[in-house]
């Protein structure tokens, strides 16, 4: 019991010590707080950007950011969205089912086969219809903060 007392007023001197040497310190200015170094009370405007104007077919495969990363879009999609699950535009050009796991070059790129529920009956997955949730259209834009990532290996 006195072993329990003795531990509990030693913690409790150290979270007393460590309370009064933490308010010492100075306070952190907002332009300090976060990632962008900016002011908490600033709204910066966004970076005005645009999306490829490749049209299908005359872009070509474009880098992954890390491997088994999903595909990046080369191409322009304004014409193609809203994706919905009646409307689909994607699949025209890349429901290649004899296509899977080869490599194409010069051609859309096939859905793999995670995509199908069935490959051989050409069966597809519409749990996945949502192509931009993964594969996104991509901009030249500035990042919002320096990023080191070195995903590629």
């Amino acid at each position: 019991m006195k072993k329990l007392a003795l531990i509990a007023m030693a913690l409790s001197m150290a979270l007393a010590a460590q309370a009064g040497s933490a308010a010492d310190k100075k306070a952190v200015a907002d332009d300090q707080i976060g990632l962008s170094k900016t002011s908490v009370e600033a709204v910066p405007d966004p970076q005005v950007f645009h999306y490829r104007s490749n049209a299908p077919f005359s872009g070509q495969v474009l880098p992954r950011a890390y491997q088994g990363a999903p595909p990046q879009v080369p191409h322009e999609i304004k014409d193609f969205v809203p994706i919905t699950r009646e409307n689909n535009m994607c699949v025209g050009c890349h429901q290649q089912p004899d296509m899977v796991g080869k490599k194409t070059k010069g051609q859309p790129t096939p859905l793999p086969a995670s995509h199908y529920v069935d490959v051989k009956t050409n069966t597809l997955n519409m749990g996945r219809y949502t192509c931009t949730q993964c594969h996104t259209p991509q901009a030249t834009v500035k990042p919002l903060v320096n990023n080191t990532f070195g995903g590629k290996k």
